[in-house]
């Protein structure tokens, strides 16, 4: 199944979590580790933007917007392709059942209340709020490129590429993993350096907890998107039959180079 989309205003949120604290991927999934500060840790972002004219393959008329959350963490596939595996998708209720029946993807409700930067020309400071049973809020401005917490990546836009330059996503379903593939653009979009202070982070360790200290460490990096058009092709990972008593597959350490 086909799916086109245009994504605005889509800030990327990127924190570093430590490996041992995060629970095992799906099989044949594994983390796509980095080392520093002496413990290997895996990338986690989240990403809130307007999804629009959302076009399901096969449905003439049908056009969904709609502003959404993910949660994803960065992994490689069993070709050892970089790839991202979708944790949950928070979106307005009135949309969830559609997303669930259509691409099966991990869908939930919450309220959402997003700026449009875009609309400003970048200047302006904004607030992004996702209500659910607890919140996030998060204020972001534009300002110049930096890192924070967690292992360097190389220069600001090879960073950028580590986050962006995945075409391969998957989400555990009630049928067993499932693969998003996306087609690579062909001029890649704009991006705008961003400072961001996160207000309230109640939902984060809610969406995914860590196995020692809940709390979250400070961000890694942010930036911001204004359009990213998508196309986006669903289907089923065939499911991989392990022996009983062996373990997901080990994380792969990378080398990660300093800024």
């Amino acid at each position: 199944m086909l799916l086109r989309t245009i994504v605005r205003d889509c800030l990327y949120l990127n924190w570093a979590l430590p490996a041992a604290e995060l629970p095992p991927p799906p099989a044949p999934l594994r983390y796509e580790v980095h080392a520093w500060r002496g413990g290997d840790w895996v990338f986690a972002s989240a990403l809130l933007f307007y999804q629009e004219r959302m076009q399901v393959g096969g449905i003439p008329g049908l056009r969904l917007s709609y502003p959404q959350l993910n949660l994803r963490l960065y992994v490689l596939d069993a070709s050892s392709v970089p790839s991202v595996l979708f944790l949950r998708m928070l979106m307005p209720a009135w949309v969830v059942p559609g997303v669930r029946l259509v691409s099966h993807q991990p869908a939930a409700s919450a309220r959402l209340d997003f700026p449009r930067p875009s609309r400003e020309q970048g200047n302006g400071r904004w607030r992004w709020s996702v209500q659910g049973s607890h919140p996030l809020e998060v204020e972001a401005w534009p300002d110049s490129p930096a890192v924070g917490e967690g292992p360097r990546l190389g220069p600001w836009e090879r960073a950028i590429d580590y986050f962006r330059n995945r075409q391969r996503g998957y989400a555990e379903g009630r049928h067993g993993l499932r693969r998003v593939q996306t087609r690579k653009a062909i001029e890649p979009p704009a991006v705008w350096p961003m400072r961001a202070e996160v207000l309230a982070d109640g939902l984060l360790p809610e969406l995914l907890p860590l196995a020692g200290d809940p709390t979250w460490p400070p961000l890694h990096s942010c930036w911001l998107c204004p359009e990213i058009p998508f196309e986006l092709e669903l289907g089923l990972v065939p499911k991989v039959a392990l022996p009983s008593g062996v373990p997901h597959p080990a994380p792969t350490t990378r080398s990660a180079a300093c800024l």
